[in-house]
């Protein structure tokens, strides 16, 4: 490949956090590892009546801390507890007394399904943006796939492509 060589690209491929929906709301925006700068960039377009965020990393090294704080009320938790709450991002959440009335989560597997039984749990509207490797990126290939509530009309199984009918999905729509 030499510079000014052209590319082909397949893209933006699936869909994005329903941001309309945070509107005059109290939101709770959770990003956890490579999850933590998506949850930044979502925070930036946001209008809603009270923006939380809430950010786990592993230890001190909290990237993206100040930018955070310009676009919203900021609780930290570090697995260390070297910085902000000690645990992950639910323990902040308790320990801050944090309300919402829709969450909007990105992160790895393990954060998402406790966010999601947290939400259910709380009754509250979550959408949670899945991590998968996507082979094909058009769904074809099914190589993205996680359990559906509802049948998929392609499979006609319980299924849902990440890839195309996501990465982002109502908590209760999938399993995880």
């Amino acid at each position: 490949m030499n510079a000014g060589d052209k590319l082909p690209v397949i893209g933006p491929l699936g869909n994005g956090f329903p941001v309309e929906e945070a509107v005059g709301k109290r939101v709770l925006l959770m990003g956890g590892g490579i999850g933590v700068p998506p949850i930044l960039e979502l925070a930036k377009q946001m209008v809603c009546e009270k923006k939380q965020l809430v950010v786990g990393y592993r230890d001190a090294h909290t990237f993206l801390k100040k930018e955070f704080e310009k676009n919203g009320q900021l609780y930290i938790s570090t697995e260390d507890g070297s910085v902000g709450t000690k645990g992950n991002v639910l323990d902040a959440i308790r320990e801050n007394g944090l309300e919402a009335d829709i969450i909007y989560a990105c992160g790895p597997t393990p954060m998402l399904r406790a966010i999601k039984e947290y939400a259910e749990e709380k009754k509250i509207a979550c959408y949670i943006s899945l991590e998968e490797r996507m082979a094909c990126g058009i769904g074809a290939c099914l190589g993205c796939v996680c359990r559906s509530k509802e049948r998929d009309h392609h499979t006609n199984v319980h299924n849902t492509r990440i890839c195309k009918d996501g990465p982002v999905f109502l908590s209760t729509e999938v399993e995880i």
